[in-house]
């Protein structure tokens, strides 16, 4: 989440009011992303029926996992070329998979005609299938002319 005041209590506000009960929460503020984003961890029980109406009130948020533990590796990457212009959406839709998908994608577009550059971020079950989920990545951008900046890891952040 984002690290600004109230940002833990407007996830945990719906939580409560559907009647969830936590069991714990792991906050790691000082292993902020790239995009200066806290990752936070919540464990809960919570009455099966309410779970979608949950979901669909945290979807302001980057929800990695639901019911179990999916995605635990990640890396963020630097893309640099006509992003959007190559079809974006083709290019997330090859690198997703059961084992490794796009969780976040920030593009800045500077000029109509000129190159883009996008911070993208993979998360995946485990190390094998985060380097595989790049190597795609790589594969793909070679073929549209994009230009991938090697793994942004969050602990050199």
């Amino acid at each position: 989440m984002e690290d600004k005041p109230g940002q833990l209590i407007r996830v945990l506000e719906p939580i409560s009011k559907l009647g969830g009960n936590i069991i714990g929460i792991i906050h790691q503020r000082g292993k902020k992303t790239p995009l200066n984003r806290v990752p936070v961890e919540i464990t809960l029980s919570i009455d099966s029926k309410k779970v979608q109406e949950l979901m669909e009130k945290l979807n302001q948020f980057l929800v990695r996992s639901f019911d179990e533990i999916r995605l635990l590796e990640s890396a963020n990457l630097i893309l640099i070329g006509h992003i959007i212009h190559t079809d974006l959406s083709d290019t997330v839709t090859k690198i997703d998979s059961s084992d490794a998908e796009c969780v976040e994608l920030i593009v800045s577009m500077p000029k109509l005609s000129g190159k883009s550059t996008a911070m993208l971020t993979i998360a995946a079950k485990n190390d094998d299938a985060l380097e595989k989920a790049i190597d795609r990545l790589k594969d793909i951008c070679r073929t549209k002319n994009i230009e991938v900046i090697e793994p942004i890891y969050e602990e050199f952040v």
